[in-house]
This record gives C-alpha cells, structure tokens and sequence, in this order.
C-alpha cells in the first residue's frame, strides 16, 4: 500500500532552501520516493489552519518513507532543513 509524506513547512532561508531540495530530491529517488506536490499555491477551504508550503512525497510503502527518513543519505539534509525552517511532517497510508 502507497505511503504520502505531507509536509507542511515554514522556510525562513530561501537560499539555503534551494540547496535543502537539491540534497533531499536524490535521497526521495534513493528509497523509491516521488514528488506529487512541492510547493505551488494553497487555499484553504475549511478550517483555521494556514499553511506555508505543502509537500507531498509517495512512497510505495510507509517502511520505505520511514527507511527514507531515517537514512544516511537523508541526515544531512535533514539537519539543514532543520536549520533553516519550521516543519511539520506525518506519515498516512492510502490507496
């Protein structure tokens, strides 16, 4: 069963941003990853919650998300996106 990613992140380095995608986009495509949604304009349509910028990665399966977000490859990305933003980021299985 397919695996989203959804990231919700408030970048306060655009620059050092540019590099942090770069670095993750060869780690996503590492652990079978790809990218449905990265960045773009969003409308809220219910609710108070006012998000930055919307990710959404789909992984075949939530162990190879999790794989992904524990991996060597993926720490030091990490660390910078970290550095340089404010996240929020779950995991939902679907179809």
């Amino acid at each position: 069963m397919p695996a989203y990613v959804i990231v919700n992140i408030d970048v306060r380095d655009a620059v050092q941003y540019e590099d942090y995608k770069r670095l993750a986009d060869r780690t996503v495509q590492t652990y079978g990853g790809q990218y449905l949604v990265r960045g773009g304009k969003v409308e809220v349509l219910e609710g108070s919650w006012e998000p930055r910028r919307i990710v959404v990665v789909e992984f075949p399966t939530a162990a190879q998300a999790k794989a992904w977000w524990s991996s060597p490859e993926y720490s030091h990305p990490k660390t910078l996106r970290q550095a340089i933003s404010q996240t929020d980021m779950f995991i939902v299985e679907g179809a």
